[in-house]
C-alpha cells in the first residue's frame, strides 16, 4: 500500500513538474492489447531527416509535420502484415486525424506507384497517403529494420515510441495511448 501511495505521488509530481512527461507516463500506463509492444523511449528520439517523396515525386520530410502529434507507419505493398494492419491505421486517421494529430504512410523499398495504388485500393483505404522511400533512405536513418514498423512523433518532430510489426491502431487501447498523448483525443 505505502509502494502504490508512493507512486500515486512520484506520478502527481511529474504532471506538476513536467506535463509532457506525465502524457508520456500516462499512455505507458494505457498501453494494453497490441499496445503492449509499444516501445517508449526513456527521452525523445531525433527522427530521420531524410527526404522521401509523395506518390507524385514531390519531397517530403518528417519536419513538415512538425507541430502535430504523427504515427508514421513504415510499409511495403509485399507485406502481409502491413495488408492486415493498413485498415486499422485508416480507421485511426479517421477517428482522430485533424489539426493535432495524423497517420503518415511511407512505402519504402521497391513499390511501384501502380502496386501502391492497387494495394490500398483492393483494402479500401482512401484516407491515407500514398508516400514513398523507393531507395529506403529514410528507412534505413531510423532504424526500420523490418516491416512494418510504426512511430510515434511528438510535435517537436521527435520519436517518442516505436513499434515492430503489425497492430490494431484501431483498439481502444492505440486510442487511450494516443489520446494520452495529444490531450483528450482531439484531432
Amino acid at each position: 500500500m505505502i509502494r502504490l501511495t508512493l507512486a500515486a505521488l512520484y506520478t502527481a509530481a511529474l504532471v506538476l513538474a513536467n506535463p509532457a512527461f506525465a502524457d508520456v507516463e500516462v499512455a505507458k500506463a494505457a498501453a494494453g492489447g497490441d499496445m503492449r509492444k509499444l516501445v517508449f523511449h526513456s527521452a525523445p528520439k531525433d527522427a530521420g531527416d531524410v527526404d522521401f517523396m509523395t506518390f507524385d515525386e514531390q519531397p517530403l520530410n518528417l519536419s513538415d509535420w512538425q507541430g502535430k502529434w504523427v504515427v508514421v507507419n513504415f510499409w511495403a505493398t509485399w507485406c502481409a502484415p502491413c495488408r492486415k494492419e493498413m485498415p486499422m491505421l485508416s480507421a485511426l486517421q479517421e477517428d482522430l486525424g485533424g489539426e493535432n494529430f495524423e497517420v503518415v504512410t511511407i512505402a519504402t523499398s521497391r513499390n511501384p506507384p501502380a502496386k501502391m495504388k492497387a494495394f490500398f485500393d483492393e483494402i479500401g483505404v482512401v484516407n491515407l497517403p500514398l508516400h514513398r522511400d523507393p531507395r529506403s533512405m529514410l528507412a534505413r536513418q531510423m532504424g526500420v529494420l523490418g516491416l512494418p514498423v510504426t512511430v510515434i512523433l511528438n510535435p517537436d518532430g521527435q520519436e517518442i515510441a516505436r513499434l515492430t510489426g503489425d497492430a490494431d491502431w484501431a483498439s481502444d487501447e492505440a486510442r487511450a495511448v494516443l489520446a494520452a498523448l495529444i490531450g483528450g483525443g482531439e484531432g
